[in-house]
């Protein structure tokens, strides 16, 4: 797996933001192939799209900890662990907070209603209530969720920065966000097209709407650690805590909803294993 370091590297160079912006490019690219993976696979099985989405959340899960939260404890905090800890808390009350004010993807898809918790006796309408705005308001939520993935990748480039030893971790995690975009992608799709959207259209924009948010966010989040690097605990921290509140808030209770647990839970063990796989290979 050395190979693959060094053919980023003769590809790229070592400069931190550039690689940031390739690494964005890159799980953009992806989470529009896992998007148009609808236009061929038709009608994939609910019990399929679980066991996708739970072998995501296995891959965001290993790399939370391996690439974001242990790194910046033992490398860049010198054993401290508050920094860090403090970033994962940040992160997961910020999407606490702004989930809050996107509705949960899911009751938009479905049309139903909920009595909203924050707002005791008011409802959200779902998507059979307007044509618009509950469009507008599912690409809001999913691209809320692309955010942690965007920024969690271009902190690792950061970390790395100029170090060709720490560059593998970076790529790992690259990868990992990458291949987890694939299922991500195709169940966002299928979602969409189950809610009404054009199948052909929703596929040719999802990587344009990833792109949008990854990419730049990459790039901040590389540029944001090489400019002020002791911030680079608190950085990596909060990337992983927004990452760990995505798979316990959203993914894996999505996926047990259908009677699917099994597949689900399979999925988020394999997952897990593919991402410690890549970790030791290329770290």
């Amino acid at each position: 797996m050395v190979a693959v370091v060094d053919l980023f590297r003769g590809l790229v160079g070592t400069d931190p933001v550039v690689g940031a912006l390739v690494a964005g490019v890159f799980i953009a690219l992806l989470n529009l192939l896992g998007a148009s993976l609808v236009l061929v696979w038709r009608n994939p099985s609910e019990r399929a799209l679980d066991g996708a989405l739970g072998f995501a959340a296995g891959v965001m899960l290993a790399a939370a900890f391996t690439s974001l939260i242990i790194p910046g404890i033992e490398q860049y905090s010198g054993g401290n662990p508050v920094p860090t800890l403090v970033g994962v808390a940040l992160g997961a009350l910020f999407l606490d907070r702004a989930d809050g004010i996107v509705p949960h993807a899911h009751y938009l898809l479905t049309g139903q209603r909920r009595t909203d918790a924050a707002n005791p006796g008011e409802e959200v309408p779902g998507i059979d209530n307007e044509k618009l705005a509950p469009v507008v308001l599912f690409i809001l939520a999913i691209t809320l969720h692309n955010m942690p993935e965007g920024l969690a990748v271009g902190v690792g480039f950061g970390a790395a920065g100029g170090d060709p030893s720490a560059l593998g971790d970076a790529i790992a995690l690259m990868l990992a966000i990458g291949i987890q975009n694939i299922p991500e992608g195709l169940a966002v799709s299928v979602a969409a097209v189950n809610a009404g959207l054009d199948r052909r259209f929703y596929a040719a924009v999802a990587g344009a709407r990833a792109g949008a948010v990854e990419i730049p966010l990459a790039v901040a989040g590389a540029l944001a650690v090489q400019l002020v690097r002791p911030l680079l605990p608190y950085a990596m921290g909060f990337a992983a805590g927004a990452m760990l509140f995505v798979i316990s808030d959203e993914i894996i209770p999505e996926t047990h909803t259908g009677g699917h647990e099994r597949v689900a839970t399979l999925g988020v063990m394999a997952g897990t294993i593919v991402m410690l796989y890549l970790d030791v290979s290329l770290g």
